[in-house]
């Protein structure tokens, strides 16, 4: 079996390749990347495999069974890149497509969603056997923050009261290398949320614990908010974007009860706690 993961030299496809390569070993595994020499330390064959250059995408997927497709980065190009994806997918012979969704994709209100929904209906119509794996908010996506609210006093953002049952990027990792390699998940959708939900003014509190400072958390109006990211470098539409994910947890888009994500890893998703702990350090 020959396991392709595309985007394999950002932070996600990384855990997935290490983890896969511990379970099956190098010689079943292909990293697909834009640049193959940023995968040189992965210890697998890389190949090019650049979502903007179509060209690419069937010579490197020849010999791939089983391709986890981890959704791109570049909002509003995704699902054009990811419809050359799987359209070389089934021109090679792909047998599997196992593809990094969003929570709740067909009815959250997050503006990432629609390229997700795009996607899983084009994955369908495909005709290839599929799982899709409807990853929650990663932890990181909050504790990456916490150098900058200690510096600062304050963790600011505009998430309100709103619960986020999150977990680590490595727990969803461990799923998709599960699924990967496992049997009896063909034609199935996963719902992969943390076990245990917080607030934001949880994490502060949390941080503030283990700091041994106070951190309070406080709450902006979204054009505030993003106007702080703005003021620390982040790009305009990106910042609106991701004060608007805030303002879409505080509805309860970044909340989910169900428990997919421990029962295929087997084990308690990571806590808060821990967490913040490896953040800090």
């Amino acid at each position: 079996m020959n396991i392709g993961v595309t985007g394999a030299t950002g932070q996600f496809g990384r855990n997935v390749v290490a983890g896969l390569v511990a379970r099956v070993g190098a010689e079943s595994v292909v990293a697909l990347a834009r640049s193959p020499e940023k995968a040189a330390d992965l210890g697998v064959e890389a190949r090019l495999a650049d979502y903007d250059q179509p060209e690419t995408l069937a010579p490197a997927l020849q010999g791939v069974d089983t391709l986890l497709l981890i959704s791109g980065s570049e909002l509003g190009k995704r699902a054009e890149q990811h419809r050359a994806v799987i359209d070389a997918a089934k021109e090679s012979g792909v047998s599997r497509i196992v593809y990094t969704s969003l929570l709740k994709a067909d009815t959250s209100p997050l503006s990432l969603a629609e390229e997700h929904r795009q996607t899983e209906a084009m994955i369908k119509e495909s005709g290839i056997a599929y799982t899709i794996l409807r990853n929650g908010w990663y932890t990181e996506n909050y504790t990456g923050s916490i150098p900058a609210a200690i510096e600062a006093g304050a963790l600011v953002g505009s998430a309100g009261e709103g619960r986020i049952a999150s977990a680590t990027r490595a727990d969803f990792a461990e799923a998709a290398i599960v699924v990967l390699t496992g049997r009896g998940h063909d034609q199935k959708t996963y719902e992969l949320a943390g076990d245990d939900s917080y607030t934001l003014v949880d994490l502060a509190a949390e941080v503030s614990d283990q700091a041994g400072k106070t951190i309070p958390y406080q709450d902006l109006p979204m054009e505030d908010y993003s106007g702080i990211l703005i003021s620390v470098g982040l790009p305009e539409g990106f910042a609106r974007a991701v004060a608007g994910f805030d303002v879409a947890a505080s509805e309860g888009a970044l909340w989910h009860d169900g428990r997919d994500l421990s029962r295929l890893i087997g084990r308690p998703t990571t806590p808060l706690r821990d967490a913040v702990a490896a953040a800090l350090a």
